[in-house]
């Protein structure tokens, strides 16, 4: 991957890191094609969500999504064929919504899988692969879920 790619990444982990520092929220992504090692064409999509505790009781949290991904040994920047949804986590009284955007895709595509407090989503269609795993405030029982997805939207809901 080019250093340009390389470059965006750390400039974005900047960014992000001066945001949480001062306290400001801040969603932004995007998309570019890139020449890939093996002389093939790939589009890259990126973005991350900062998230701030509302009620002070929750941490700030920086959600990164799409499909550049950094090499934790390395540190360079690949894309992967599966991207990672943005997702949004929304606790209410009596249960807990998550929200998942994932285009293109259709309910008959998309597969949700809980475990405890993990709950993993999957979808793929075409051109289009989704994956995330999300950990959950606490454990649910996977008979207290509903599921539905319109447009590209993902909405669960987990009764407490």
């Amino acid at each position: 991957m080019t250093g340009n790619v390389e470059g965006i990444l750390r400039g974005l982990g900047d960014l992000v890191e001066k945001l949480v520092e001062t306290g400001e929220q801040i969603k932004r992504s995007g998309a570019f094609d890139i020449d890939t090692n093996d002389g093939k064409n790939a589009k890259a999509v990126y973005g991350f969500s900062i998230k701030m505790g509302l009620d002070g009781n929750q941490e700030n949290r920086v959600e990164p999504f799409g499909n550049i991904r950094r090499d934790e040994q390395t540190g360079e920047a690949t894309v992967q064929e599966v991207s990672e949804p943005l997702v949004d986590v929304i606790e209410e009284s009596d249960h807990v919504l998550v929200l998942a955007e994932m285009p293109g895709v259709a309910d008959e595509d998309v597969q949700v899988e809980l475990n405890g407090d993990i709950l993993t989503l999957h979808s793929e269609r075409g051109s289009k692969k989704y994956h995330k795993e999300i950990v959950l405030p606490c454990s649910f029982d996977d008979k207290a879920m509903e599921r539905s997805c319109r447009n590209g939207i993902l909405e669960v809901k987990l009764g407490k």
